[in-house]
């Protein structure tokens, strides 16, 4: 069965605790704020708290907590707790100026609202915190099943155990052949149709909460009798599309007039409005950074030219936008050398000087790509644009490899936030940067280079052990 019983109960205990919130919230105005008080408090206090205790039942009913979704992330939090806020105080100062036709609401809920905006924000991320590590210790788990020996398969394995605060356990997968170089934890349950004799078990079913299915269209019949078998016993079903080759077949849908036809790609940003909105905020923001690091570029320049003799900048070819060559521009952070344009820094690059250690770490030898955003070569966030060498060497060993080209690359992305920055010392790696790169490119949206830029902030405090 499904694993609703948890969720409800996490659910209905983060609700309890909006309203122990509101309600210390509202006490806490009342004994050290009275003077914001509205006149409706004042003289009716138990009508006012049930105003509001009904303001947030009407906003959690229509906005309902989702932090015990499995894949939430910061933007959606903020979102939620928003509209939470939002629907509280609006729903409150109606009830209240209809009981009570006196003024002082709409100054108070001023200063009130973005309080308790604080203090639910504050709550979801600690609940999420208390929530990520239960569930790394094994509890409030999905129990999965996988079908097939198709490399999505393994895409599906490494996507759902690549982060434990998910709380996905892999019990093994089925399929006619074993698959080539499995994790040894991944546990081989035999042939499909050993499947089948499985799924007859009904008494050995009942823990499954999710099937991921990756066969061929001509074993349809196949396909539907899990399907039917899912449906049956409350198991979440998916189909995976099968890759060809490093292909995968990740279609969407799109309509030439009366007729549904499907891509395999799909690319925000070639919306005209959409490519306003980001080149704009590249600008305002760019400006704004070069303004607030052009005094300190004396001090960076005495300390680099102090330590290791050469320019101040380091300037190299790049890959860019629609595969054309820009140069990339960054403060000068290892010695000057004769292999800048054929090998990756390494963890104890005998390269690096002190000061430029410090810089790889704390990206501020990133910087003058704000120069580059300006220009219009780059953006604030894309894919991290490669050396040519590299391009040269992965085009031809990932079949997928230009279609990172498609959009401008950026100073920082969805796969270097992600855990695929630095070094790629093999080719998995970068096939997974990749991968990250082109469902960046086809899911961009504003929120989506918004979250980006606050999770790339997160790093400069937070050290990342992939920087150097």
């Amino acid at each position: 069965m499904l694993n609703h019983k948890g969720n409800t109960i996490i659910k209905r205990m983060i609700i309890l605790g909006d309203f122990l919130l509101l309600n210390s919230l509202l006490l806490l105005f009342f004994e050290c704020f009275n003077h914001l008080i509205p006149p409706a408090f004042s003289h009716a206090p138990r009508t006012f708290f049930f105003a509001s205790n009904i303001s947030l039942l009407i906003g959690e009913l229509i906005n309902q907590p989702m932090i015990h979704e499995r894949h939430i992330n910061l933007h959606n939090i903020i979102i939620r707790v928003f509209r939470l806020t939002l629907l509280q105080a609006i729903s409150s100062f109606v009830f209240i100026r209809l009981l009570y036709n006196e003024g002082g609401m709409f100054k108070f809920l001023l200063i009130y609202t973005p309080c308790l905006f604080a203090g639910l924000l504050l709550a979801r991320l600690t609940e999420r915190l208390i929530l990520n590590w239960y569930r790394q210790k094994g509890g409030n788990t999905r129990l999965v099943v996988l079908v097939g020996n198709d490399p999505a398969v393994m895409m599906v394995y490494h996507e759902l155990t690549s982060d434990p605060s998910t709380g996905y356990r892999i019990e093994g997968y089925y399929a006619d052949e074993p698959i080539k170089k499995c994790p040894a934890n991944l546990k081989y349950f035999g042939s499909i149709q050993q499947m089948n004799q499985w799924m007859e078990s009904e008494t050995q079913v009942s823990h499954v909460d999710e099937l991921f299915c990756c066969l061929s269209h001509d074993e349809n019949e196949q396909i539907m009798r899990i399907m039917r078998f899912c449906d049956a016993h409350v198991i979440k079903f998916y189909y995976v599309p099968r890759m060809m080759g490093n292909y995968s077949l990740s279609i969407k849908p799109e309509t030439l007039g009366s007729l549904h036809l499907y891509t395999n790609h799909v690319e925000p940003l070639q919306d005209l409005g959409n490519q306003m909105l980001k080149r704009s905020f590249d600008i305002i923001v760019s400006f704004l950074v070069c303004l607030l690091i052009l005094p300190f570029f004396p001090i960076i320049a005495l300390i680099i030219k102090y330590q290791s003799p050469g320019p101040l900048f380091f300037t190299q070819e790049r890959t860019g936008l629609n595969g054309k060559t820009f140069l990339c521009y960054k403060f000068r952070s290892m010695h000057v050398n004769q292999n800048a344009d054929k090998l990756q820094a390494t963890q104890d690059d005998p390269r690096k000087f002190p000061f430029g250690n410090f810089m790889r770490k704390s990206n501020l030898d990133e910087f003058p790509q704000f120069f580059n955003v300006l220009k219009g070569d780059m953006s604030i966030v894309g894919p991290r644009p490669h050396m040519l060498l590299h391009t040269e060497l992965y085009s031809n060993q990932i079949s997928k490899y230009m279609v990172r080209h498609f959009c401008k690359p950026g100073i920082t992305g969805w796969a270097q936030v992600t855990g695929f920055r630095g070094e790629t010392k093999e080719l998995w790696q970068m096939e997974e940067r990749i991968r990250r790169d082109i469902w960046y490119i086809e899911n961009w949206t504003f929120s989506l280079d918004l979250q980006i830029i606050f999770m790339t902030a997160l790093s400069l405090f937070k050290h990342d052990k992939n920087a150097y």
